[in-house]
């Protein structure tokens, strides 16, 4: 029974993660640019 719920924690973790990968990422790639700017001052 634990594994049962380790594997849908698990699943869960992993499709969260790929949805804010498919959401986020122009986000992540503004930050990234805002902070390489920031750097470079």
């Amino acid at each position: 029974m634990g594994w049962l719920i380790f594997l849908i924690i698990a699943a869960a973790v992993v499709a969260g993660v790929f949805w804010a990968r498919k959401h986020f990422r122009h986000e992540i790639e503004r930050a990234k640019r805002i902070n390489r700017a920031n750097r470079n001052q």
